[in-house]
């Protein structure tokens, strides 16, 4: 077994033998410069232990937000019902009916629509509602005269500073958005003011973040559910942590356990313990949140395509790859999919004949070597290998965070493109943690779950939790 705390471990697969010593020389500092080993992992986790502790305390910019959710009824999996609901996200608002069967399963019917631009710049909350009322009425779903409204859960995927489970105020549009009149107001109230308009006959019990909603769907499924986690075009967490832990809560009560939004995307933004390099840098840069979510633009598919993308033109600059020559479509920001990745690591072949055919068909780099394509293939490996590394540290670090559940079994509940998509991500996930969690636990007791659909799924599972709390 390789030794994972030698430098060297992630210095050798990636030296090409046919290549000339200068770029040997490169693909070895390179390679050091993306290297995570067991030690900087280690130096990671207490990292992310005083970030974690510092958070949970107070606000601090320069540690990681850990938000309370206001959710703190965990799922049995018993739990019977139908419930609605709605996944805002960038581009589209989804609309789920979700039936839970009292059995750990649930079925789910959903429909998609397109948020226009008109919506995103004027009438957003016009707009869900009339795509509510679409969907309850095409579904069958508008309650009879006198029945009492649809109980709904509202995945909410912009910056919201959240007051109490069904409430949140806007901190800032992104994603192009525009709507007036919304910053600082409450998303449910605005939303839920169009219900009523629109003659709706919905209510919003509960508002939540995609991570939360990943957390709960697991958790129907698996009661044991401790993490959710998206590895995905962006990256984030939310854990249960205890009460007496959440020294920033303002609430009386103190008992029992409440979902943390860790937001660790935004993990050491000031660089102090991660392998951070000067491609990292340069994507850094260039980004129009410059010095924000470092932690996320080293692990998540929206940025790990132009980190490698980076990195190629570094050996071109060199003439070391192509014969110096790049492509107009390589030049462009953001052209290097991560999805490409994906692809050019998976590639086994002895000619790298999926590699040539990124390269040359998709990226219009002509001529391609073999020499070129390993050189590509091998880039994309050290990147992809330092981005699992750090998300199997992230995860490791969040549930140290409560070793007292780690005598038992413990899910972690999972979505997201990189998950699902990049080569050996989750095998990779538990071979890394051994390390760090021990091989009894991580060999026994510690199950990762794909909670697909969890953003829609989990708003569901809270409003049915909020519904039978208040019920009580």
């Amino acid at each position: 077994m390789a030794d994972t705390n030698d430098i060297n471990t992630f210095i050798e697969p990636y030296l090409v033998p046919d290549g000339s010593k200068e770029l040997n020389e490169n693909l070895k500092s390179m390679a050091a410069s993306f290297a995570v080993t067991d030690d900087k992992i280690r130096e990671i986790i207490i990292g992310f232990h005083e970030s974690m502790k510092t958070g949970l305390d107070h606000d601090d910019d320069n540690a990681l937000p850990m938000i309370p959710t206001f959710v703190r009824g965990r799922p049995t999996g018993k739990e019977k019902g139908t419930y609605l609901a709605l996944d805002l996200g960038g581009t589209n608002l989804r609309v789920c009916q979700v039936t839970l069967n009292g059995d750990t399963t649930y079925s789910l019917v959903q429909q998609k629509f397109t948020i226009t631009q008109e919506a995103k710049e004027s009438h957003l909350w016009d707009f869900i509602a009339e795509c509510v009322g679409v969907f309850l009425e095409e579904h069958g779903l508008i309650p009879a005269p006198g029945e009492r409204t649809i109980p709904c859960g509202y995945t909410f995927s912009f910056p919201i500073f959240q007051t109490s489970i069904s409430s949140g105020n806007l901190s800032m549009w992104n994603k192009s958005f525009t709507v007036p009149n919304s910053v600082g107001r409450d998303v449910v109230n605005l939303t839920q003011s169009a219900f009523q308009r629109h003659h709706v006959p919905v209510e919003v019990v509960a508002v939540l973040n995609d991570t939360v909603g990943t957390l709960m769907t697991s958790g129907y499924s698996h009661p044991d559910t401790q993490m959710g986690i998206i590895f995905g075009t962006g990256t984030n967490a939310a854990y249960w942590e205890r009460m007496e832990n959440i020294s920033k809560w303002k609430g009386e009560d103190r008992t029992g356990e409440m979902v943390v939004n860790l937001e660790w995307g935004a993990f050491d933004n000031a660089t102090r313990v991660l392998p951070y390099t000067m491609h990292d840098n340069k994507l850094n840069r260039k980004s129009p949140n410059h010095g924000l979510q470092v932690f996320e633009k080293m692990i998540s598919g929206l940025f790990l395509g132009e980190v490698a993308r980076n990195a190629i033109l570094s050996l071109v600059d060199q003439r070391l790859v192509f014969e110096g020559q790049s492509s107009e479509i390589m030049n462009k920001s953001y052209t290097f999919d991560t999805a490409y990745m994906s692809q050019i690591v998976a590639d086994d072949s002895s000619d790298l004949h999926v590699v040539k055919t990124v390269l040359e068909s998709t990226l219009d780099i002509l001529p391609t070597t073999l020499t070129d394509r390993l050189v590509v293939k091998n880039v994309c490996g050290m990147i992809g290998t330092r981005g699992v590394r750090l998300s199997a540290a992230a995860m490791s670090a969040v549930l140290l965070a409560r070793p007292e559940l780690m005598e038992s079994e413990i899910s972690v509940g999972i979505d997201g493109s990189m998950y699902q998509f990049y080569p050996n991500f989750e095998q990779d996930l538990y071979k890394v943690s051994r390390v760090f969690l021990g091989e009894d636990f991580v060999d026994n007791r510690l199950k990762l779950h794909l909670a697909k659909d969890g953003s829609g799924v989990g708003a569901a599972i809270v409003a049915m939790t909020v519904d039978r709390d208040r019920s009580i």
